[in-house]
């Protein structure tokens, strides 16, 4: 994979985000953090896994590994708050789908500026970073990237099917979409 790849799955993973939440923000505010059974308890912190980990990877590509005291670091609202550093809103800000759309297009903003400073060797380079628990790491940029658009593609899928449970209006969140409606067709 190269830097044109990545650059287009981000695009991606963009254009998922932003039908993700156009969908979950119709969803009223009780039934967004409703328990449903799933990955997470309820369809806010299912969202908010997904973005949890795009801005810890980003801090992580950008040489900064957030680690957290919690016990579970798996346990995405109980860490959020103790990570450290804190350059983030809270998870009380976080409350509602407009809170989290805004984080995931502040992220995604600051990751474009990040891709934007790659050229081929940086991309394939390999990464050092800490886990959450302060355990080292290593790998190539480019497969950590790869694993970000995957990962949030999982649990988009969790989301859609969650909002189905919900009765909502779920959206067609599938890669050929995207170069279907980039093709103009």
């Amino acid at each position: 994979m190269n830097l044109a790849d990545i650059k287009s799955l981000y695009a991606y993973n963009r254009w998922a985000n932003d039908r993700l939440f156009a969908a979950v923000e119709k969803v009223p505010d009780e039934n967004f953090s409703a328990p449903i059974v799933s990955s997470f308890p309820s369809l806010r912190e299912t969202a908010f896994h997904i973005l949890f980990a795009e801005w810890l990877w980003l801090n992580r590509w950008q040489g900064v590994s957030p680690c957290t005291t919690v016990v579970d670091p798996n346990a995405s609202a109980a860490t959020w708050d103790t990570l450290s550093p804190g350059k983030k809103p809270t998870w009380a800000e976080l409350s509602n789908a407009t809170a989290l759309k805004s984080f995931a297009e502040s992220t995604d903003q600051e990751r474009q500026e990040f891709i934007g400073t790659l050229d081929e060797r940086a991309l394939q380079a390999v990464l050092q970073y800490k886990g959450m628990d302060g355990n080292p790491y290593a790998g190539p940029l480019v497969q950590l990237m790869q694993h970000v658009v995957n990962h949030g593609t999982y649990h988009r899928g969790q989301v859609t099917m969650m909002l189905r449970q919900l009765g909502a209006e779920a959206v067609g969140l599938d890669m050929v979409y995207f170069y279907r409606e980039r093709a103009g067709r």
